[in-house]
């Protein structure tokens, strides 16, 4: 079964453009599925997120908050 990633963002979160740009990275090296959330678009986001962002998911569970590192995400996914 293949995990799934999703980063929680924000509208002008230059860290969040960062973080997406690694988790695609790595995604689609590991053909991994990933989404964009839009941490702002949900109430209950906004309040479990609020200015932690950007957040990794693996399978719906905080895998990390504002940066992605790169080996552990790598790691999570094998």
């Amino acid at each position: 079964m293949t995990a799934r990633v999703s980063v929680m963002t924000r509208e002008h979160c230059p860290e969040c453009v960062r973080a997406v740009a690694e988790v695609r990275h790595i995604c689609e090296e590991l053909g991994v599925v990933w989404e964009v959330c839009d941490a702002d678009a949900d109430p209950e986001w906004r309040a479990e997120y609020g200015d932690h962002l950007p957040v990794i998911l693996v399978d719906g569970q905080e895998h990390g908050f504002w940066y992605v590192e790169p080996q552990r995400l790598r790691d999570a996914l094998a």
